[in-house]
């Protein structure tokens, strides 16, 4: 099931910033030293490497930061760069998000079944 947060970033075209951000809450959770170094990879060519897939937009330096990270990836490798992506959605997208139809609507929707 898509989550309205979903759906509004998808006609947003900013999909990337909220799929990132699960990438790396999952990433997070990552036990195994022999998956987390390829899980790292996939994260980093899919979001991060410049001209990947789906770019996430972050500065130069949050980017080269990463980039460095990726020599010995650890848990916290994406920290940085989930925290510029977190901000960006929390600035930009979720107060979009609270004004659009899909919100309103899912709301009112909530509401008639509590009442």
């Amino acid at each position: 099931m898509t989550s309205p947060a979903s759906k509004l970033s998808s006609t947003e075209f900013s999909e990337e910033n909220l799929e990132f951000w699960l990438a790396c809450e999952d990433f997070k959770k990552t036990r195994s030293a022999a998956k987390l170094a390829a899980k790292a990879q996939r994260i980093f060519e899919e979001f991060i490497d410049v001209q990947a897939p789906r770019e996430v937009n972050i500065d130069f330096q949050t980017r080269e930061l990463t980039r460095r990270n990726m020599q010995e990836p650890s848990l916290s490798c994406f920290d940085q760069a989930q925290g510029k992506v977190h901000s960006l959605m929390e600035k930009d997208s979720y107060p979009r998000f609270l004004r659009s139809k899909i919100y309103t609507d899912l709301l009112s929707q909530t509401q008639r079944r509590l009442s």
